[in-house]
């Protein structure tokens, strides 16, 4: 049986349960579940404010439209991001007409400060830092850096949902968090994300641009007992990036499992890691902070021929995968192009390595055995 990269593993009794009850009332959409799981998410991660998106790619956007219309950026300001990430992270800065500023990583597959520092110029507003593959890298270096230099601070927390530093959600330091939902996901739904924002004004406006910027959403005004419930005024020019009740619901069982789920994860990164001793000479493993209880979204290795041995690793139904090919290479971001060469390496030599929830020590042996035979081979 082929071993995928990623496979979605649901509780699919409950899910069915609390979707039945959206059906029952006759309410999918905005409100009712989506509620329950912003609560839900704000008792689990001890945010104060969590909004509920149809993705985390609204969410980013949001996150970076709203930061800049209240704090008064303007076109051509920066934003200091990583080239090595989905694209939703650095679209989310163009599409606010401001400029993605690419900074290297280190081996955390994270931001490296001192990287950061280097790109600080009187335009810089804020750093988009992502937690690759659920890994907090030197984050707290990043917010002290910000801290300094009066910059705000996005997480783009898309792996990172149920990682945890010294027993601790991350991310009350950031200005805003945005975490994936998304279908392979840590916490799956067939697509949704949060987005969490420190201060409760820019929560209210992100409730808002997300319902086409209508001050007063269909749910509220449903369950009003006050008269002229069908007025409501329009404030801003909008977007539909607010979720719904029925991924709501599945996330709300989702959630009861991040844990137990994530823990297993952590055990898959353990099996890997021991049967991969012995091959530091020709493997490069991702660096964890010791205090970081990570979500292991990713386990990712870095190898020489890694077009080849995914090649090889396919001729025995074993689908791993690339995050990321740097954004550097897109034809929007070319202009950093050779900035970031440690990314540029990890784009050219990074695979991802299944970590689906139905896999076994055994499939974990067997990937292993690929590897370490390809290696052997290629000497």
């Amino acid at each position: 049986m082929a071993i995928q990269l990623f496979k979605a593993k649901y509780e699919i009794d409950e899910c069915l349960e609390e979707i039945r009850k959206c059906l029952e009332i006759g309410w999918t959409g905005l409100g009712f579940k989506t509620l329950e799981f912003e609560n839900a998410w704000k008792e689990y991660t001890g945010f104060p404010f969590a909004h509920y998106t149809n993705s985390s790619t609204i969410g980013l956007n949001l996150a970076v439209n709203i930061m800049k219309e209240e704090y008064g950026w303007k076109d051509g300001d920066e934003i200091i991001s990583t080239p090595i990430t989905f694209v939703s992270t650095n679209h989310a800065i163009l599409k606010s007409n401001m400029k993605p500023v690419f900074a290297d990583i280190d081996d955390t597959m994270c931001l490296n400060p001192d990287s950061v520092k280097k790109c600080i110029t009187d335009k810089t507003k804020a750093v988009m830092y992502v937690g690759m593959g659920g890994n907090m890298g030197n984050y707290y270096e990043i917010v002290s850096i910000c801290v300094e230099n009066n910059l705000k601070l996005i997480l783009d927390a898309a792996h990172m949902a149920g990682t945890r530093f010294g027993g601790t959600i991350p991310g009350k330091e950031a200005d805003v968090v945005v975490y994936s939902f998304q279908a392979v996901k840590n916490l799956p739904t067939a697509d949704s994300g949060m987005i969490c924002f420190k201060n409760g004004e820019l929560d209210k406006i992100a409730r808002k641009k997300s319902w086409l910027g209508i001050n007063k959403d269909t749910y509220s005004r449903t369950t009003s007992l006050k008269n002229y419930k069908w007025r409501y005024d329009v404030e801003y020019v909008g977007e539909k990036g607010h979720g719904n009740s029925i991924m709501a619901a599945i996330g709300i069982v989702q959630l009861k499992y991040l844990d137990r789920d994530n823990a297993y994860r952590r055990q898959l990164t353990k099996w890997y890691l021991e049967e991969l001793r012995g091959y530091e000479d020709k493997i490069k493993t991702v660096r964890i902070e010791d205090e970081c209880e990570s979500s292991c979204h990713l386990f990712q290795i870095c190898v020489d021929k890694r077009d080849e041995l995914m090649v090889e690793l396919n001729a025995h139904d074993i689908y791993p995968g690339v995050h990321y090919y740097s954004n550097t290479n897109y034809k929007m971001y070319r202009y950093a192009q050779g900035t970031c060469p440690y990314a540029d390496y990890v784009s050219a030599h990074t695979i991802s390595l299944p970590m689906n929830l139905y896999m076994t020590h055994k499939d974990v042996d067997d990937i292993c055995n690929v590897i370490k035979a390809f290696l052997d081979a290629v000497v």
